[in-house]
């Protein structure tokens, strides 16, 4: 079934989606930290590892359903594997060098910015007034909760030095450039008329089988006992396999400029749950962090006003001897494809 452009794309199943997915993706940092001896690559690379290949072993049926599709567009989803593949080595480095607030508030913060640079570019999508104004208090925010973190951290522990933090930020960017770059790929699949679920398993599978040897090279420590072995197959199961699951369902409801601003939610949930699980104080700076990226995701999320868009047999109508003049005024309306208007084909 296609959905029509102009209805998929407004809020509502998809962005609650998108946010519960990054209420998941928020308790990674506070989960790695019951492992502490096991490396951020070996982390990386079971979380995204083994939730991508799962997420393409249960869309197995779906993706053999339209394989030929995707044969046609093995360019978008090899560029998506790759961005899959690359996204967690930088990310969990991130959060190793820079301490967890800060790689997760980088990573994620810049996702947006990097997501609305491709659709420009590549897409050519315009972007709302609506959505800067979210961007901009979403990014205030994680700025924010970024200064307090690395104030705090610097003041209490002293450790870490200047050019792991630089690095730790500059891997950030890394990982949230990657995470635009696979979540426009999936939506692009997606637009084009494959399932969610077949486009997610495609370019997350791809993505999985090239963490493969990287988690063989890394992963000893994750059997060295059950809490590590725990962990690595709860970051595999919830925030990956299941978060993602919501995450391209939301996709092919929302644009991905929109969907990544969702996702700035990630950061303010992992500091509350650094303060409540692993008993982090968090100062006041950084809880006003919390309420911008709180006031980010109203402004994306409360509907807004339906604008009555002309259809083209009204546009007819207008026109001096005009085709909806003809046979009746019946014309036949095509919906349009394209980085604005996402469809699904529901299976």
């Amino acid at each position: 079934m296609t959905r029509p452009a102009g209805r998929a794309a407004g809020p509502g199943a998809g962005a609650l989606a998108v946010l519960l997915a990054s209420v998941l993706w928020g308790t990674t940092g506070t989960a790695a930290t019951f492992a502490p001896r096991v490396g951020p690559l070996a982390i990386g690379a079971a979380a995204m590892g083994l939730g991508g290949l799962l997420q393409a072993l249960m869309a197995g049926r779906r993706i053999a359903r339209v394989r030929t599709e995707l044969r046609a567009q093995w360019r978008t989803v090899l560029i998506g594997g790759t961005g899959v593949a690359l996204y967690p080595l930088a990310f969990y480095t991130s959060m190793h060098l820079a301490g967890v607030a800060v790689g997760t508030v980088v990573s994620i913060g810049s996702a947006p910015l990097s997501s609305a640079l491709i659709e420009r570019i590549v897409d050519r999508r315009r972007l709302s007034r609506r959505w800067m104004a979210g961007a901009a208090l979403g990014l205030a925010g994680t700025v924010l909760l970024c200064a307090a973190e690395a104030a705090q951290a610097g003041s209490a522990t002293g450790t870490g030095s200047a050019g792991q933090t630089v690095t730790g930020v500059g891997l950030g960017l890394v990982a949230g450039a990657t995470y635009a770059v696979y979540a426009w790929a999936a939506h692009r699949l997606i637009t084009r008329g494959i399932a969610s679920r077949a486009a997610m398993g495609a370019v997350f599978g791809l993505g999985g089988l090239m963490l493969v040897p990287v988690l063989l090279a890394t992963g000893a420590p994750l059997l060295a006992s059950w809490t590590n072995a725990g962990v690595g197959l709860y970051m595999a199961l919830v925030p990956m396999f299941t978060g993602y699951v919501l995450f391209g369902f939301g996709l092919s409801r929302i644009p991905v400029s929109t969907a990544t601003t969702l996702s700035l939610l990630e950061p303010a949930v992992a500091a509350v749950f650094a303060v409540l699980v692993v008993g982090e104080h968090l100062p006041a700076l950084g809880w006003t962090g919390v309420v911008l990226v709180i006031a980010c995701l109203g402004v994306l999320t409360v509907p807004s006003r339906r604008r009555r868009l002309p259809t083209v047999s009204q546009e007819a109508r207008t026109a001096p001897g005009g085709p909806g003049a003809a046979a009746g005024g019946h014309r036949m309306r095509t919906p349009r494809h394209g980085g604005s208007g996402p469809i699904e084909r529901a299976r």
